[in-house]
């Protein structure tokens, strides 16, 4: 149902930082759920694969906007697609990652870790993440740590 009512499978990952083109929301979930899992049977093999996965693939998936709203639109200049994507400003101002927490829950019962997860992958690189500092359960490190090595190396040398 989420990929009927949202641009999930279309939408960039961003404007600007990684993958923005179309498609590469999907490319970056998916490369996220992959180290993910790596980083879980190097660390903590304890946290169950199906989670990883879960927070791995969603955690972004506010990105794709809300049912019949994208988040992200094609940039046109002079009547022509510059293959650019700007911010919709129809849309309801909403936080990415408590979008994606939104429209998770929506459709998978999540556990307190793999809520948390989402709500606060972006760590400190925004504001709403200082308040989980030293309070991080070990899914939302991993989700943290695994989509920062997927956007800042994997996704460059590709």
């Amino acid at each position: 149902m989420l990929h009927t009512q949202t641009t999930w499978l279309t939408s960039p990952a961003s404007t600007k930082y990684h993958l923005n083109r179309e498609g590469g929301l999907l490319e970056h979930s998916i490369g996220v759920a992959e180290t993910l899992l790596q980083l879980r049977a190097a660390l903590a093999p304890e946290i169950s694969e199906e989670s990883c996965v879960i927070v791995g693939l969603f955690h972004d998936v506010g990105k794709a906007g809300m049912p019949g709203k994208p988040y992200y639109l094609p940039e046109v200049k002079d009547g022509i697609p510059t293959g650019a994507y700007t911010i919709n400003p129809e849309i309801v101002a909403m936080g990415l990652s408590l979008r994606s927490l939104y429209l998770v829950s929506q459709y998978i019962p999540l556990s307190d870790a793999g809520a948390q997860a989402i709500a606060y992958h972006d760590g400190m690189y925004v504001p709403e993440g200082r308040s989980m500092a030293h309070k991080e359960e070990p899914l939302l490190l991993l989700l943290h740590w695994g989509d920062m090595w997927t956007a800042s190396v994997r996704e460059k040398s590709s």
